[in-house]
């Protein structure tokens, strides 16, 4: 069997810069959550970025997420309106705080926040609560850029702060602009499977370097100025470590050949999917206003497609981590779920491994999470029916063209 091919992992610079960042930490004794290689990792990020932001190194996207809530005002008894297509980073950290995520459905275009839900979504809140939502956080879905020119006129109309959860959106842009720079605030992830890595790691985008001090204060136990620890607010542990930001200064120096590379494999999918009847690839509006960076790429298959052992589909519980990458998986109890993919995908999900391809389903949308099942839902039906028909496949570094042959060959020889 060929190389096991991974949806999408790190790939260090040609020339081993992280190396270098790292062992310089070493040298000089910087291995605790500041000195050097943070500045320098920040100001990096502040130059891609740009609008003048300031950016606040951390050390998860969910980091981000939480701090920017705080930064908010988000306290117990308020609600978030947040995507529910999207990771559960994007609503865990608002139950941290006490607070009530709201989900919103998306869109058909994107597959992000549908602005007219969204406003039905605030109107309705304020009817039945008496007070608006303290937040509006849209999710840039595998890298996918969401309508943000609308959700900030409706932000604006009812004076509420946006988000933006741009976790899978590092680089991707609308009309021109980062994404992570429109909103008071956006949230980035250097996990080991983004556009960028730093083993593990997120990043803040403030709109000013006072309120980025601010926020980094916060992000470092809240201490005053005296001799000794004096703590007046609550403060987090979550500044990234000087060793992990050499790992990012090295990065940053090959962004823009990831992007690329994630844009090119994208482009080579839609090429050879084509001819395939029953599976489309989800790729940008062409009104030239969108720029996806294409972390995962993702298809849709038709239900009526016959995929070869989709009678074996969910029959066995599973007892591993899926994909082959080391994880924590919990013992479930059945299964089925009353909400999962469609049959045909499960089995072209198990053909592939059998192959040694890595795919995923998509995000399982919130408001279908047992965890939210009593969290207030605005839904079109469009995320869960794109959740059932949906599939991510390889896109990272690592892919070469001949993978993506390969990937496409294994597919088409087992739809029957």
């Amino acid at each position: 069997m060929a190389n096991r091919i991974y949806l999408c992992l790190a790939h260090m610079s040609e020339a081993g810069l992280e190396q270098k960042y790292i062992q310089e930490a070493f040298d000089t004794n910087w291995v605790t959550p500041l000195g050097p290689n943070v500045n320098g990792f920040e100001e990096d990020l502040e130059a891609f970025v740009g609008q003048g932001k300031d950016v606040v190194a951390l050390t998860t996207g969910t980091a981000a997420v939480h701090l920017s809530l705080v930064a908010c005002g988000v306290e117990p008894g308020d609600e978030v309106i947040t995507q529910s297509f999207t990771f559960c980073a994007s609503a865990h950290p608002v139950t941290y705080l006490g607070a009530t995520p709201v989900f919103v459905d998306s869109e058909k275009d994107t597959w992000n926040m549908d602005p007219d839900l969204l406003e039905e979504a605030i109107k309705d809140r304020i009817a039945k609560t008496g007070k608006k939502p303290k937040v509006i956080m849209p999710v840039a879905l595998y890298g996918m850029p969401y309508q943000i020119d609308r959700i900030l006129e409706i932000a604006k109309r009812y004076d509420i702060p946006v988000v933006e959860d741009a976790a899978e959106g590092f680089g991707s842009r609308f009309d021109g602009q980062v994404l992570g720079t429109f909103g008071r605030y956006g949230i980035l992830s250097f996990n080991g499977n983004k556009m960028i890595t730093t083993s593990g790691g997120g990043a803040l985008i403030c709109p000013n370097k006072e309120e980025g001090e601010r926020l980094m204060w916060y992000a470092t136990q809240a201490r005053e100025s005296y001799p000794y620890y004096q703590h007046e607010t609550i403060g987090y542990n979550y500044r990234m470590s000087n060793i992990c930001a050499g790992i990012g200064r090295g990065q940053m120096t090959i962004v823009n050949e990831h992007i690329a590379h994630h844009q090119h494999v994208h482009q080579l999918y839609e090429e050879l999917f084509k001819e395939v009847d029953g599976i489309e690839v989800h790729s940008q509006p062409a009104n030239g206003r969108y720029a996806s960076n294409y972390w995962l790429t993702s298809i849709l298959i038709d239900e009526s497609l016959k995929i070869k052992g989709q009678e074996n589909a969910y029959k066995n519980i599973i007892t591993s981590p899926v994909g082959g990458v080391p994880a924590v998986i919990h013992a479930a109890s059945s299964a089925r779920t009353d909400c999962q993919p469609n049959d045909n995908v499960e089995a072209l999900r198990m053909a592939l491994d059998k192959e040694g391809i890595e795919s995923r389903p998509l995000w399982k949308p919130m408001h279908k999470q047992p965890v939210y099942k009593n969290s207030p839902a605005y839904v079109n039906g469009v995320s869960e029916a794109i959740f059932k028909k949906g599939m991510c496949l390889p896109a990272g570094p690592w892919v070469k063209d001949e993978d993506v042959k390969r990937i496409v060959d294994t597919i088409k020889a087992n739809v029957v």
